[in-house]
């Protein structure tokens, strides 16, 4: 990799940098504080991870000038008087009141909770991954600011994050934990040497095909939910059995969405299914054709719910694949339903990928 390229121009396999961190934007916690989220979308995000350190310095500085949030943490310790709650069988078992003392379990207040943890991990990650030497000199200043305040600099894991719920007068710190969660995800993708190294989406398929999925979902959001529309993530639809065996219901296929989409007319309701994978196969002497088993599974999402309520009777499917160099926006009706096989080119702009995202996701896709 040449050092002189912008890490917002540098591939992974053919996708631009600056793509993925589009996608990461989109498919992270902040397109829930959507007001907070127009800041970034409204800027260039062709040097994305000093905006996010940017704006992760600011909400630091603001935090520490109105005191960071504390939290109770569980301890447990041998103590000359009675704290919390006494352990009475490890008093017993160590003799320890012969000694005077108690063994006791309570809870500490303290600064160092999981979220102000992974807010200061995430400053010393971006001080060690920019180049901006101001930025640099910043994050670093503000980490040690949280480490003098007794900060630990160990990364949380995930179930100490989810113990630490964020309340309603603690709000201000839902977009600087956003925005820290987001530092972590930036620092992934690269194939050059350092700290963190992740191997080209071809081989991380995985990967690549959840962000993009949390990306359209999270883009959705953003895009339609102003607009009146419904986004739901997720979905699982019910077959309509009239009668079954005792162990089928342990067998049969379970059918989940990736996205729907309900438009504030109370129109045509659309289901989004995301995948990573090409969207034609070869078939023999040299021809190609849409993959059958997709056109399946979204015949049976929409023709298994018919009937349940209006919206599903004349719901429509729509496809969405990544692409790099090329497009394919094809689509049928079957018995009323219509049916869009169509591709995102992931090497084009950002700017053109949000636009034919806008596009396809509204139900121009067809025009």
């Amino acid at each position: 990799m040449r050092p002189d390229v912008p890490l917002g121009e540098r591939r992974i396999g053919r996708i631009p940098v600056r793509n993925l961190w589009f996608l990461m934007l989109y498919a992270s916690d902040l397109t829930r504080i959507s007001g907070d989220f127009k800041a970034l979308v409204d800027e260039s995000i062709d040097d994305l991870p000093e905006l996010v350190a940017r704006l992760l310095a600011d909400s630091v500085e603001r935090r520490l000038r109105r005191n960071l949030s504390r939290g109770y943490r569980p301890r447990q310790m041998v103590l000359a008087r009675v704290r919390g709650r006494i352990d009475i069988l490890t008093t017993e078992s160590r003799l320890l009141l012969s000694r005077g003392e108690v063994y006791c379990r309570f809870e500490d207040l303290t600064i160092d909770t999981p979220r102000n943890r992974l807010v200061r991990a995430a400053l010393d990650l971006m001080a060690r991954l920019l180049r901006n030497g101001e930025l640099v000199h910043r994050c670093r200043a503000l980490a040690s600011t949280l480490a003098r305040a007794g900060v630990g600099g160990v990364r949380p894991s995930r179930a100490d994050l989810a113990l630490d719920q964020i309340g309603r007068n603690d709000g201000t710190d839902r977009f600087m934990m956003a925005l820290a969660r987001l530092a972590f995800d930036l620092a992934l993708p690269t194939e050059d040497s350092g700290a963190t190294a992740l191997v080209a989406p071809d081989r991380e398929e995985v990967w690549v095909r959840r962000l993009f999925e949390k990306a359209v979902l999270g883009f959705s959001r953003i895009e339609l939910e102003p607009l009146g529309w419904t986004v739901s993530g997720s979905i699982p639809l019910e077959w309509q059995v009239s009668s079954e065996s005792e162990g089928l219901a342990a067998i049969l296929p379970r059918m989940v969405t990736d996205i729907v989409l309900d438009p504030p007319d109370e129109g045509c309701r659309v289901i989004v299914d995301t995948k990573f994978a090409s969207i034609l196969s070869a078939r023999r002497f040299g021809d190609v054709s849409l993959k059958s088993g997709y056109l399946y599974q979204m015949y049976a999402y929409i023709r298994s719910q018919e009937g349940r309520e209006p919206r599903w009777n004349g719901a429509a499917g729509l496809f969405l694949h990544p692409a790099v160099g090329g497009a394919v926006h094809e689509h049928v009706v079957i018995q009323n339903h219509a049916i869009t096989f169509a591709t995102v080119d992931l090497s084009s702009p950002a700017a053109a990928i949000r636009h034919e995202l806008r596009r396809l996701l509204r139900g121009k896709h067809q025009a």
